[in-house]
């Protein structure tokens, strides 16, 4: 950490190699996404919502017409929204690297503004994402001419096969919790999952929700164990944990939905999207009213968005934190030190 600023000229020299090193891991990944025939999108950043999951937080603003009458937008959190009417539209293999928002979030792994490379595949399995990322990873390495990914004295090494769990699996491998057990036919319960918690030493409150105890289990105890060595595809989240996700055929306690780490560090989030208006409906307003509950706000529903869905055919999707990667890539241990101009 330095008082210096970014764009002092001796700290800017000090910090252009890594800046060198992103712009190469942006243009290899756009071969590779033109090489696999993706079009190249660039959603607009306001919107009328900025997502509808409960612990997401938005940027507001306010756009005023001709006849004076401001209308509250907001920066989006992520360009899914405008990507899936893309979709539905007719595109069926497109690609952004956009800039997003998210309010509240600030931190060494996190910037208030950060780039998201977001891509979609109509009519393929979940599971070829995957292959994706871990592709996108190794010619990150590449640009950075690193062999491996790094995170403080973590490695990962993305040129081995990734390893592929259950969100299940890695619950009863590292916090010796049958989580699936804690999800009855009426959906989870979170009295059954503060006990087994409890009995492994993850403190719960009296007034925590399932969700709750879910984050803080896997903050604690799993995400620091994934990536090691390898690059971990965490698979199958809890459905209620993936509201934008088709839940799994043999399963419906679970969805297609899976995050990548390495170096303990979360990369990207990719789903089996859900195409259902009525079911999104319902969920959205369910996070709406968990966000109401814990933070006193509410977004707006996104209607066009939901009437899109109608005509979205099947497809999958994932969002990737093109700036973590770089970090990763280039072994550094902020944010800020891959971002051209950083936020003040």
């Amino acid at each position: 950490m330095t008082d210096t600023p970014w764009w002092n000229p001796g700290r800017h020299a000090d910090r252009r190699p890594v800046l060198l090193a992103r712009n190469r891991a942006q243009a290899a990944i756009r071969a590779f996404l033109a090489d696999h025939a993706f079009v190249e999108v660039d959603p607009a950043a306001l919107a009328l919502s900025p997502g509808n999951e409960a612990h997401l937080h938005g940027f507001a603003t306010e756009a005023i017409g001709n006849d004076g009458v401001p209308r509250r937008m907001y920066l989006h959190t992520s360009p899914e929204f405008a990507m899936k009417k893309l979709l539905a539209a007719g595109e069926t293999r497109i690609a952004a690297f956009a800039h997003v928002w998210r309010n509240r979030e600030r931190g060494p792994r996190h910037s208030p503004e950060f780039t998201m490379l977001e891509w979609y595949r109509v009519g393929q399995d979940y599971a070829v994402l995957m292959d994706d990322t871990a592709a996108m990873a190794r010619l990150a390495c590449v640009a950075a001419g690193a062999a491996v990914l790094r995170f403080g004295d973590i490695e990962c090494d993305p040129f081995q096969p990734y390893d592929r769990v259950s969100v299940a699996q890695a619950f009863a491998r590292h916090a010796g919790i049958d989580l699936l057990a804690t999800i009855g036919a009426d959906g989870p319960d979170a009295a059954a999952l503060a006990v087994a918690a409890g009995a492994v030493g993850v403190r719960c409150a009296a007034d925590d929700t399932w969700s709750d105890i879910f984050s803080r289990v896997l903050v604690e105890r799993i995400e620091p164990h994934l990536g090691h060595g390898r690059l971990t595809v965490l698979d199958r989240y809890p459905a209620a944990e993936a509201a934008l996700a088709r839940t799994c055929a043999d399963d419906p306690r679970e969805a297609e939905r899976f995050e990548i780490y390495a170096c303990g560090v979360e990369l990207a989030n990719g789903f089996g999207e859900l195409t259902d208006p009525s079911e999104q409906r319902r969920r959205f307003e369910s996070e709406m009213d968990e966000k109401a509950r814990v933070h006193g706000e509410r977004y707006p529903l996104d209607e066009d968005f939901l009437a899109a869905l109608a005509l979205m055919p099947p497809a999958s999707g994932i969002a990737l934190g093109f700036d973590r990667l770089v970090m990763l890539a280039n072994a550094v241990p902020r944010i800020d030190d891959v971002l051209w101009t950083p936020v003040p």
